[in-house]
């Protein structure tokens, strides 16, 4: 795996994206099983997922991120409810995504860009929040299988027209890995390995620099 020909560009937000409104239709991916209406109950199972995944507070681990095109990299993601993530990226670009709770910056240090973006527009907002709401018609999507139980979610209220489809294991409920649908239809996927749950971070591990933010912005005017 060559970890560095791959630096994400600014849409792909490891594979989040940074979803931004769009005219294609949300697809659905065959096989699943459709909820009759956006009114449908949450299944049992979405909603055993949900509660568990809520319930781990803090986490670390690696990812291998695959890009629309088949670009791949990797690195070391950490987590903290709610709102708190973060994702260095191998490779020279020394590319991090971090999310303070409030807002989601997207750095590189090597071109000196520095995009800052509401964690509220994102689909992080879903995932890293004390509680996963799956309610309002969120959930688009269910397939339960031997290895994988899969669920697509889509709420135009946070992401736009993209969807995000989870895959988790059956028995122990631990996420596996996510793929992000674009609005113009482009996945990203990332999947994640050597997990730990229950983690302690250090105080400026989701700190974002908004001062350096605003200094590399007013210079690339």
């Amino acid at each position: 795996m060559n970890n560095s020909s791959f630096a994400p560009n600014r849409r792909q937000l490891l594979g989040f994206g940074l979803v931004l409104a769009g005219a294609a239709a949300v697809n659905v991916v065959p096989g699943f099983q459709l909820l009759a209406s956006a009114q449908a109950a949450v299944p049992q199972t979405a909603q055993k997922i949900a509660d568990h995944f809520s319930s781990v507070k803090s986490m670390s681990g690696e990812f291998v991120q695959f890009g629309p095109k088949g670009e791949q990299t990797g690195g070391k993601f950490f987590l903290e409810r709610p709102g708190k993530i973060r994702f260095n990226y191998d490779g020279a670009s020394n590319f991090r995504v971090i999310s303070d709770g409030q807002s989601v910056v997207i750095l590189n240090k090597r071109l000196k860009t520095s995009d800052l973006y509401p964690l509220s527009k994102t689909p992080l907002k879903l995932l890293l929040d004390n509680r996963i709401d799956l309610s309002g018609g969120r959930v688009k999507s269910v397939k339960e299988e031997n290895d994988l139980t899969t669920i697509q979610l889509a709420d135009k209220s946070v992401f736009g027209n993209s969807k995000i489809t989870m895959m988790f294991d059956p028995k122990s409920y631990e996420l596996r890995q996510w793929t992000i649908t674009d609005a113009q239809g482009k996945d990203t996927t990332v999947m994640i390995f050597n997990v730990k749950e229950g983690v302690n971070f250090a105080p400026d591990t989701f700190a974002i620099d908004y001062t350096a933010n605003r200094e590399l912005n007013t210079k690339s005017r």
